[in-house]
């Protein structure tokens, strides 16, 4: 007489579908942890806040527009990228805090004459965004040089 095997997985609690569906969504989707509420943001969404084109977002990051794509289409992160997303969600926010969200993308691509008629993103490209935070430091604490 053979004796019954029980073939009952751990005890978990049952999630629901929607539950289950958004933690298999979250658990692919490659995402960057927004710096404030510990949110975490698509690569997509970041771009949008921006308020850039792929192609300039892809000269921000330093990486492909290709890559990007993917990024935008699910494709998982490295953590080196998911640094560099990281650093470009924080400084976003930063910039949302002194300026119309929705002002960003323009300001990025204008000439400024505090850069010396560069452009932000020059400034990002050339490696040089301590300037940036410099000039979001003085704005918010109403320091000028």
């Amino acid at each position: 007489m053979a004796t019954k095997t029980n073939n009952k997985k751990t005890s978990q609690p049952r999630l629901s579908r929607g539950v289950a569906k958004t933690r298999r969504i979250i658990k692919k989707s490659p995402v960057v942890a927004a710096p404030s509420m510990g949110q975490l943001v698509s690569v997509r969404v970041l771009r949008e806040r921006l308020g850039v084109s792929r192609k300039i977002f892809s000269r921000v990051v330093g990486y492909s527009e290709r890559a990007i794509a993917d990024w935008e289409s699910e494709k998982p992160l490295s953590s080196a990228c998911s640094q560099r997303f990281r650093e470009m969600a924080r400084l976003q926010e930063a910039l949302a805090g002194v300026m119309r969200e929705d002002f960003v993308g323009t300001w990025l691509n204008a000439p400024n004459a505090a850069f010396a008629g560069l452009k932000p993103i020059e400034i990002i490209e050339r490696g040089e965004v301590d300037r940036i935070w410099r000039m979001i430091y003085e704005l918010e604490s109403g320091v000028s040089s």
